[in-house]
C-alpha cells in the first residue's frame, strides 16, 4: 500500500522501536494529513509516519559458500527494503552461492530491490580446495 492508497480514516497501532521507551503509537490519515498520538518524542512521530506510509525493513539472511570454512555467511541488505520485497530478496538469495573466501562489507548481488546484498562476516577459504 502506497501513501496514495491509504484512505482517510485509516488507522494503525503501532510500537516505537527507535529508542528503549517502545511508545505506544495510534497513527491516522485525517484528509491529507497523517496524525501520530503517544510519540513522546520527534524522532517517534517521524518513525510512525514512515512505517504508516512506506514501511521498510533491513533483510537479514545467509547465502551459501563453496570451499568455504564455514558452509554459509550472512548478509544483509545494504539499505532498508520495502516489505514487499522481502520475499523476493529471500527467493533471491536462497539461489546464490558465492565462492570463498569472503570479506566482511563485500558485495554479493547488487541492485535488488533498490539495496546490495553484503556479506557480515568473513568465511576463509579451505586450503586443501581448488
Amino acid at each position: 500500500m502506497n501513501s496514495s492508497e491509504i484512505i482517510s480514516g485509516a488507522k494503525e497501532e503501532l510500537i516505537c522501536i527507535i529508542c528503549p521507551i517502545g511508545c505506544s503509537l495510534e497513527v491516522y490519515r485525517d484528509s491529507d494529513d497523517i496524525h501520530v498520538k503517544g510519540a513522546l518524542c520527534p524522532k517517534g512521530i517521524e518513525y510512525a509516519k514512515q512505517e504508516f506510509l512506506d514501511p521498510r525493513r533491513v533483510v537479514m539472511t545467509v547465502v551459501r559458500v563453496k570451499n568455504g570454512d564455514l558452509p554459509v555467511v550472512s548478509v544483509k541488505t545494504s539499505v532498508p527494503v520495502l516489505k514487499k520485497c522481502i520475499n523476493d530478496i529471500m527467493m533471491i538469495t536462497a539461489s546464490i552461492e558465492v565462492v570463498a573466501p569472503v570479506e566482511i562489507g563485500q558485495v554479493i548481488a547488487r541492485d535488488i530491490c533498490g539495496a546490495n546484498i553484503v556479506a557480515t562476516r568473513e568465511v576463509k577459504k579451505i586450503n586443501n580446495c581448488d
